[in-house]
């Protein structure tokens, strides 16, 4: 190996490790460990631990929903001076997989909150918090993937987490909660689950998570609206293509008998192509669609039925959520 090369690498090197402890000292006071009881037929039991992130000076912090489940939960946060704060839980929204909780402390360094789609595939990243209750950890990798989507249920309600990063930085049991930041010490995402070895997801921070954010922060819950209905993509019949100009629709499998979507006229074997004047190719995009302020509001909706196009208006019910 040549002298350029090895001083190359060398210096290639040191500007990874400049990168990565410059972002473990802006950030890591502002990463919590946190320890969560909930009440149970014999008083308050441990649940297990977690991490979250301080979003302002007077103790709120963002953690995700799963850390901080259970009846009644409460717990204690620690931070990397060592300091303990007695922590409650100020809203959880199991179907973004995000919660706030507030301490009884005050004068805490909040962590910047970035955009995470300027993410990009490839982009370095450092993730902060507490696997296996090792306080303070941190691991760096890459932007695996951008635009993943996750799964999620409370109770019947069903939702699907959009836009979910994936990263190769190690996560563990414990990480969940915790930041995964960018060059400069922004949060770009919330830790949330590891899908195998090498491959951790992060709920990103984007202008609809920040909504949901502050919602908790003001409401202690989100309000989203829904149909009453289950259904999958499915392929728009070739006579009803060329008049809606995509090739796939939702296909209802389901209606709930006295919900909105059975009171407008929906049918099983329906296809839904638009909604509010939007087009509608999955669940996804009908998801974002059936935001807070449709509840209760008569909306247009037209769906494909033996070809022919159906125009039905739906009003929007409240979306129950249980814990």
């Amino acid at each position: 190996m040549s002298t350029d090369l090895q001083t190359d690498e060398a210096e290639a090197l040191d500007a990874y490790s400049r990168v990565v402890t410059d972002v473990v000292g802006r950030l890591s006071p502002s990463v919590a460990s946190l320890r969560v009881t909930a009440r149970g037929r014999r008083g308050r039991q441990s649940m297990g631990a977690g991490s979250a992130v301080v979003i302002t000076s007077d103790g709120f912090l963002i953690t995700s929903a799963h850390v901080v489940g259970g009846r009644d939960p409460s717990g204690v946060a620690t931070f990397s001076n060592g300091e303990e704060h007695a922590f409650r839980v100020v809203g959880r929204d199991p179907l973004s997989d995000l919660a706030v909780i507030r301490v009884d402390g005050d004068g805490l360094p909040p962590a910047t909150l970035a955009d995470a789609t300027a993410l990009r595939i490839g982009q370095l990243v450092v993730a902060i918090g507490n696997p296996r209750g090792l306080a303070g950890s941190v691991s760096a990798g890459v932007i695996s993937a951008l635009g993943r989507s996750l799964p999620v249920q409370s109770g019947r309600a069903q939702r699907t987490i959009d836009d979910v990063i994936q990263t190769d930085a190690a996560l563990n049991p414990g990480s969940s909660g915790g930041a995964l930041a960018v060059n400069g010490g922004g949060v770009v995402g919330v830790s949330t689950a590891v899908a195998g070895v090498g491959v951790g997801l992060a709920v990103p921070i984007n202008d609809v998570t920040r909504g949901i954010i502050g919602a908790l922060m003001t409401r202690g819950r989100v309000r989203r609206a829904h149909l009453g209905i289950a259904g999958g993509p499915r392929p728009v019949p070739s006579s009803a293509r060329d008049r809606w100009g995509a090739r796939s629709g939702i296909e209802v499998v389901e209606v709930l008998e006295h919900g909105p979507a059975d009171a407008a006229g929906l049918r099983p074997e329906d296809i839904i192509v638009s909604f509010v004047g939007e087009p509608v190719t999955d669940v996804a995009s009908l998801q974002r669609l059936l935001a807070e302020e449709r509840i209760g509001a008569r909306l247009p909706l037209i769906a494909v039925r033996g070809g022919s196009d159906v125009a039905l208006e739906v009003e929007p019910a409240e979306l129950g959520v249980e814990d």
